[in-house]
């Protein structure tokens, strides 16, 4: 027999064995725990079978000889059930549909500023399109730690352990923040270079200079903002981030009508109005979220020192799932970088028709991306608690619906394209380009988002690396050389070199959907979790053996 000694809550040491009698264990430590978990130990002796013997024995001693009384009794009680679809339902509606909402907010933020400027010209649509890239490549370089982030505080909710989440939060904010303000600092000082990498376009690069001294100093308050958002989201409070996307948007319609056209007595900015807007949004949203997390009363509350104390031990597991995410966001913006520049070279009308996409492409986003960051956060919760299978089910169906609702969105866009696209007041080479894009990103865009929704849920399993090897050996080997190609060296048509873009998505789905199905990236990070590990997968090689 091993022994093994367990600390209760009064400082009693009680001597068990692996042999012992689950139901008299737990008897013991129902009389010494708090009345929270009485419930719980009387519901598991309740349902108790000599089959679980070795299971809630493991769950008890992993959680309870680190005196982590909240890990022990969120393993106590297990859910393997599958998800159903009313329950997948009931996530999207309380989860996903905020979240979506919130995209859909942000995305509109930059439609505004797009279309609103419309009336200025293709060249001005153009310089705002070319400032958005560098948004974008910001994006990808700061969304690594808030996915990071989200990995760990997803998980760690489901545990029930604020102390990591605050670890977690604190760790996204000091490195992200590294890159926002570099990236500000970039921006602010020497616009004029890094939009020479973008566009050789004298008079595009004349216009965006001003608006991107201007937005440059909002890059930092994006990043902020952003993992505020990761750490509410990661506890279900969704509700929050949209109601400030809500009142930012407004903030910024109304300052950009007032700048951009003169009115009530204001200068005529023009792109400067569209952008002393997008900063004064930016400043009135994190405002907002910082002011509820220093007021409100929720069970994970924010602590600074917790945050910001530093625990190389924590340091060492976050970059070991951190430094591959990061790797992937930054390498890949890299990549959407090096054909932004491609794009950047071809004619002004293809500019202008690429920015109008790229907005409608992120109203796309917004709704895959909402499914994508609830399905991270429900698989997330279920892993960290131990619920595995429920984990693995959340993934299969949301993997399912996200490339149909695309399919769904796009297919509405292509319907109604004239009206959409001629708010951007583009000319008609543009419009007929727009019109092409979306014919090939109706099939394009729906393998995109199964591929994005996959590794998204892989992040909130605990496997960082999978994904990331595939995406950029995806982006790097196929579709990057083949846009170079096209557009810089055969001189393709804008269209011809557009359908070069998304060609590695075809490969990272046939590869990445069965490594999907096989539950091989759930790796917990928590104490319930890594109980519940051993038994899931040993269940996944039967369920193997009886298919074949």
């Amino acid at each position: 027999m091993v022994h093994k000694n367990i600390i209760l809550e009064n400082n009693k040491a009680w001597r068990i064995t692996d042999g012992m009698n689950v139901v008299r264990l737990l008897k013991l430590i129902r009389k010494y725990l708090t009345l929270q978990y009485k419930a719980i130990a009387n519901t598991v002796i309740r349902e108790y079978n000599s089959r679980t013997h070795q299971k809630i024995w493991i769950m008890v001693y992993y959680g309870i000889r680190g005196n982590d009384m909240g890990s022990a009794a969120t393993g106590f009680v297990k859910n393997n059930k599958k998800v159903t679809w009313k329950e997948f339902a009931r996530m999207l509606a309380v989860l996903a549909v905020p979240i979506a909402m919130q995209n859909l907010l942000a995305t509109t933020a930059s439609m505004v500023d797009t279309i609103m400027i419309g009336s200025e010209g293709e060249i001005a649509v153009a310089a705002v399109g070319v400032c958005a890239q560098i948004g974008s490549l910001l994006f990808s370089t700061y969304w690594g730690f808030v996915s990071c982030s989200l990995l760990f505080m997803s998980q760690y909710w489901g545990a029930k352990d604020p102390e990591g989440m605050n670890k977690a939060f604190g760790l996204a904010i000091m490195c992200a923040g590294i890159f926002g303000i570099a990236f500000a600092v970039v921006t602010v000082v020497a616009p004029g270079w890094i939009l020479g990498i973008y566009t050789d376009k004298v008079e595009i690069i004349a216009l965006a200079k001003p608006y991107m001294r201007i937005v440059g100093w909002s890059y930092p308050l994006q990043v902020f903002a952003a993992i505020i958002t990761a750490l509410l989201k990661s506890t279900e409070r969704v509700k929050v981030p949209l109601v400030c996307s809500i009142i930012s948007l407004l903030l910024n319609f109304c300052i950009n009508f007032v700048l951009i056209y003169g009115r009530f007595g204001a200068p005529k900015m023009g792109v400067a109005g569209a952008a002393i807007g997008t900063l004064v949004s930016g400043i009135v949203n994190i405002a907002l979220l910082i002011l509820y997390l220093a007021k409100s009363s929720h069970e994970i509350k924010f602590s600074a020192r917790k945050a910001f104390d530093i625990d190389m031990g924590f340091v060492k597991s976050y970059a070991s799932k951190a430094f591959p995410i990061v790797c992937n966001e930054i390498l890949y913006g890299v990549g959407q970088m090096i054909i932004n520049v491609v794009m950047g070279h071809q004619s002004d009308s293809a500019i202008a028709a690429m920015a109008a996409f790229r907005v409608c492409e992120g109203f796309v986003y917004a709704f895959f991306g909402g499914l994508a960051n609830a399905s991270s956060v429900a698989v997330g919760n279920e892993v960290g608690a131990g619920n595995l299978d429920r984990g693995l089910s959340y993934a299969k169906r949301a993997a399912l619906v996200c490339p149909a609702i695309t399919f769904t969105i796009v297919l509405i866009t292509m319907l109604l394209h004239n009206p959409l696209f001629g708010l951007f007041g583009l000319g008609a080479e543009a419009m007929m380009y727009t019109k092409y894009m979306l014919i090939i990103y109706l099939f394009f865009g729906a393998v995109r988002t199964c591929c994005y929704i996959q590794n998204e849920c892989f992040r909130a399993g605990g496997e960082a690396i999978v994904g990331t090897v595939m995406e950029i050996s995806g982006l790097m080997l196929f579709s990057v050389p083949a846009t170079w190609v096209a557009g810089m060296v055969l001189k393709l048509p804008f269209l011809a070199v557009f359908s070069f873009v998304y060609t590695d998505e075809v490969l990272r789905f046939v590869i990445l959907t069965p490594y999907l199905l096989k539950g091989r990236w759930i790796k917990p990070m928590t104490g319930p979790g890594r109980a519940a590990l051993d038994e899931f997968r040993g269940r996944m090689k039967r369920n193997k053996h009886r298919a074949r």
